[in-house]
């Protein structure tokens, strides 16, 4: 039996997969086990580093719970705009007129090639220049101005991308009825295009996430990151404080991608499928046709 990409393995080639997956396994409890030798050597395992986060309900209230809200709150106006901006400047890179396409494809690739905390850094120093800006918001502001231009011209490829992958039948097929290539876009190519593009983009939307972490670092910004140095300072425990984060962190991005999961099961689901998906017969090839439809 064959796939597309490789062929199914065989007796061997399962052996071999099971013995390399054992090898791993064992590596990595030897990993494990080293890493928490180490950790009890420097006397980091102890319960009194720890035990805080359970018994001392104050470093959720004053610490980590106002931490992850600021993170939530940059992320989320982060994507609330880096999303439609993104969706636009992907369809200007697909326009026909070259003074469109253009100008959007040279926005794209400049801000898709500056590192993300560059971008931080030159909009924190933009805004200590424009004075109405208040410095209590002037972290969030350049955290949320650098994690939109990126985003947004890592999203449009995205977008382009799966526009693109697209069956050229789907475009006819519109064009046949005599759509634009506006309404082509909109009401056929971008709601078929989002099955495609969804895995993709919410990789990106964990992205925006994790990079808040870049602001609170280097720029003030309250988010979680910057309150483990609050909480390693007042408890002595570094190694715990980055160990809960993580896990913070691990869970809420987990809640984004299953929330992301859900709906592009509900998606295919209620049929709205894209070429990748859509199955074609051998005589539709022969004859031309497309089985997927308009």
């Amino acid at each position: 039996m064959t796939s597309v990409l490789y062929d199914a393995p065989g007796p061997k080639a399962k052996a071999r997969n099971w013995i390399y997956s054992g090898v791993f396994l064992v590596l990595l409890g030897l990993a494990v086990w080293w890493a928490l030798g180490l950790m009890a050597e420097k006397n980091q395992l102890e319960a009194d580093k720890w035990s805080p986060f359970v018994t001392d309900s104050q470093i959720w209230t004053t610490f980590l719970i106002p931490g992850l809200l600021e993170t939530l709150k940059a992320g989320v106006i982060a994507m609330v705009i880096a999303l439609p901006l993104g969706a636009l400047l992907g369809i200007g890179r697909l326009s026909d007129h070259a003074w469109v396409r253009v100008p959007v494809g040279a926005f794209v690739e400049f801000f898709r090639a500056i590192p993300v905390l560059m971008l931080m850094l030159f909009g924190y120093a933009l805004y200590v220049q424009y004075s109405g800006v208040s410095s209590d918001v002037r972290p969030l502001y350049a955290v949320v101005t650098g994690l939109v231009l990126y985003n947004a011209s890592v999203i449009a490829e995205i977008v382009r991308a799966g526009v693109l992958s697209l069956p050229n039948g789907q475009t006819d097929a519109a064009k046949a009825i005599g759509m634009r290539k506006g309404q082509t876009m909109v009401h056929v190519l971008i709601p078929q295009a989002v099955t495609v593009m969804l895995p993709a983009l919410v990789s990106q939307l964990v992205v925006i996430l994790k990079d808040t972490a870049l602001g609170g670092t280097l720029l003030g910004l309250g988010e979680l990151m910057s309150m483990s140095r609050q909480i390693s300072a007042n408890y002595s425990n570094t190694i715990a404080t980055f160990v809960v984060i993580a896990l913070i962190y691990v869970a809420v991005n987990f809640a984004l991608t299953s929330f992301a999961s859900w709906m592009e099961s509900r998606q295919r689901r209620s049929k709205r499928g894209t070429g990748a998906v859509v199955p074609v017969r051998v005589d539709d090839m022969a004859t031309g046709a497309n089985s997927g439809g308009a």
